[in-house]
């Protein structure tokens, strides 16, 4: 008999198009990690709060796995700093949902802060245990957006609840932990390291010629891609203002930057891409910056591995699942030296680690590499190796299936069997 578990994801489903504001890399966590589940003998249900009219409330997404539209507020795009007044009618439509499929789950994997003040309310109604994935921590937002975080007060209030009301807490990287215990004191006992993943099977190294002439890129140019949310913590300016710095490479310099609401970056107004696009006129280097928009999962493997290097350089980031996806594709990655970037890169093996927010020293990282390609090209080879050794989804699902087993095998113990409704 399969175990059911429910995620809870308020606001990024895995059926949602990436790039936008967002979606990110919680969407393919929720999606990458319950569909490696069921190879481990699990059925998922994951609940999302239901943003657009044309969706079914329930879509068989992949075999085993239902995404689960909850009405919470209107049936619309909101902002996730938004969606916190609606979280008492998402756990009470949620609760209709079960009662009406009179579905019992052993496990709820809640992820964000939100999703945790939802699965706390089911945790003491239905007495089913549950696990968090902050995937991002409010307090370590304060510190690093301050005026700029949009957040209401409560969400450091309700991580602190749920901290102590979870049966375990997941964290993605060792300074998720180290955070986890310094600003919010959690129990080291309770934290479980788990990192995030990637798939092999989706990203995998392509040769860089076809690449290139896949998507049209000139054959002799050195490119350089940034790929992720457009928003300013990513540090999107930083790799622009790196390059009226960059050193002779011998070849013409390119960075394309991959990310937004729409496929063409012409349509619709981002404003987060406006300004990156006046910061290059500014800088004299727009000739140099292509914006390409939002791209397909079935596309992306053709810009990792057209791109020479792997660019991302946030201001802060719980985890960053784009290092690893470069990384798979063989392309080695300069990233920020902090969270997730500063556990899956190696700095000098598959790549550097730089100080954020700093485009000089990010412009030397860049430089030297360019002009030392055999260490480039080893750098490739040695990612491919460590993605596939440490950060692939099914190992995760491995990781977090234990984590699962003895959260139900100690609620058992402590309720004297599973609930049933």
């Amino acid at each position: 008999m399969k175990t059911r578990v429910a995620f809870i994801s308020d606001h990024a489903s895995p059926i949602a198009a990436l790039g936008g504001i967002d979606t990110g890399g919680q969407n393919v966590y929720v999606g990458e990690l319950a569909y490696q589940l069921t190879k481990k003998g699990y059925e998922v249900d994951i609940f999302t709060r239901w943003e657009h009219p044309q969706l079914p409330q329930c879509v068989e997404w992949r075999k085993g796995v239902r995404v689960v539209h909850i009405e919470a507020g209107p049936v619309q795009c909101l902002p996730k700093e938004q969606l916190l007044p609606f979280m008492a009618a998402f756990r009470d439509n949620m609760l209709a949902f079960i009662r009406e499929q009179d579905i019992s789950y052993e496990l709820i994997h809640a992820n964000f802060f939100m999703s945790a003040q939802v699965a706390m309310e089911l945790k003491a109604i239905l007495h089913i245990p549950f696990v968090v994935t902050f995937h991002a921590l409010g307090h370590i937002r304060r510190i690093h957006q301050g005026a700029q975080d949009k957040f209401p007060p409560e969400r450091l209030e309700i991580e602190h609840a749920a901290i102590r009301q979870a049966d375990y807490i997941i964290a993605e990287c060792p300074q998720d932990r180290d955070d986890l215990i310094q600003y919010y004191q959690a129990p080291p006992d309770k934290i479980r390291v788990v990192p995030c993943g990637v798939n092999p099977e989706e990203l995998y190294p392509v040769d860089q010629r076809l690449a290139r002439m896949k998507l049209k890129l000139p054959q002799d140019d050195t490119i350089l891609l940034q790929l992720g949310r457009m928003v300013p913590r990513k540090g999107v300016d930083n790799v622009i203002q790196a390059l009226p710095r960059l050193k002779y490479t011998g070849t013409r310099v390119r960075l394309i930057i991959v990310g937004g609401e729409t496929d063409v970056c012409e349509q619709g107004f981002n404003p987060e891409i406006a300004r990156l696009k006046q910061l290059a006129r500014d800088l004299g280097v727009q000739a140099s910056v292509t914006f390409a928009g939002r791209k397909g999962r079935d596309e992306l493997k053709y810009y990792y591995a057209a791109a020479d290097l792997f660019i991302t350089t946030p201001w802060y980031e719980p985890f960053g699942i784009t290092p690893l996806e470069a990384m798979a594709c063989g392309t080695p990655v300069i990233g920020a030296n902090v969270g997730g970037i500063k556990y899956s890169v190696q700095d000098g093996k598959t790549g550097l680690l730089v100080p954020p927010q700093d485009p000089e020293a990010l412009a030397a990282g860049i430089s030297g590499l360019m002009q030392r390609r055999p260490v480039l090209e080893q750098m490739g080879k040695n990612a491919i190796k460590r993605v596939n050794a440490l950060f692939t989804w099914q190992r995760v699902a491995q990781l977090m299936s234990r984590l699962y087993e003895k959260a139900i095998a100690d609620n058992h113990i402590s309720v004297g069997g599973s609930m049933t409704l």
